[in-house]
């Protein structure tokens, strides 16, 4: 196991006003919403999730890094938990064709929506009963989440993970905080997160559920 950053790029792209994210809309009604992961959390106004979850490139360095990171090649079978709309599935089959992914979010919409070209390699389902053989897939990664699970849930999930990849090959990204400002922002931000942990505790979790690929966060600076 080994502490990767994958996304800091991505995530810290975008600006956030994490005060005006509990002052301005009741969040917790918004929360509520969004937790159906239904267009209004993808597509809707941007204080109920995305703002628009559109195609746009963005993922395009995290294949390449991915790619050069974990060797995969035409013929490697990847799997994509919480996949949403395929977007990263989609650059990584760019960066290497012949890839076979698959794709699995609990969101019919996001699925429904999905990039055309990945479209049918993604399916609706549960990260927490992955409908997969064991060992089925080269490689298996999670980008932010699995912090959107129950504890229960979750164990489940990381150990789904850990049973569907070959050697453990994987790597699972998801919010952490380092500090009270950090814990505080992931709190105003945050609409659907259930797991708030520090890194030593998210480490904690992953051994003692038999996870053992890559890791990496995103905080909440």
């Amino acid at each position: 196991m080994a502490n990767i950053d994958l996304i800091t790029a991505v995530h810290t792209a975008t600006q956030r006003d994490y005060v005006g994210r509990v002052t301005s809309v009741d969040k917790a009604a918004v929360a509520e919403v969004a937790i159906q992961y239904g267009e209004a959390y993808w597509d809707g106004d941007r204080t109920q999730g995305y703002g628009g979850y559109r195609y746009d490139g963005r993922w395009r360095p995290v294949a390449e890094r991915m790619v050069q990171l974990y060797g995969l090649k035409a013929g490697s079978r990847v799997l994509d938990v919480g996949c949403g709309k395929g977007f990263l599935l989609y650059e990584l089959t760019q960066v290497v064709p012949g890839l076979i992914v698959t794709g699995l979010d609990i969101s019919a919409y996001a699925i429904a929506n999905a990039k055309p070209e990945v479209r049918a390699t993604l399916e609706v389902g549960d990260a927490k009963v992955l409908p997969y053989a064991t060992g089925s897939f080269d490689f298996v990664y999670s980008i932010n989440t699995l912090h959107n699970l129950y504890l229960d849930d979750l164990w489940s999930a990381l150990g789904e993970i850990a049973r569907v990849s070959k050697g453990g090959a994987g790597h699972i990204t998801v919010e952490a905080y380092r500090t009270e400002r950090e814990k505080m922002n992931l709190m105003y931000w945050q609409l659907t997160c259930r797991a708030f942990h520090t890194p030593r505790e998210w480490e904690w979790l992953f051994q003692k559920a038999g996870y053992t690929g890559d890791y990496g966060y995103i905080y909440f600076e």
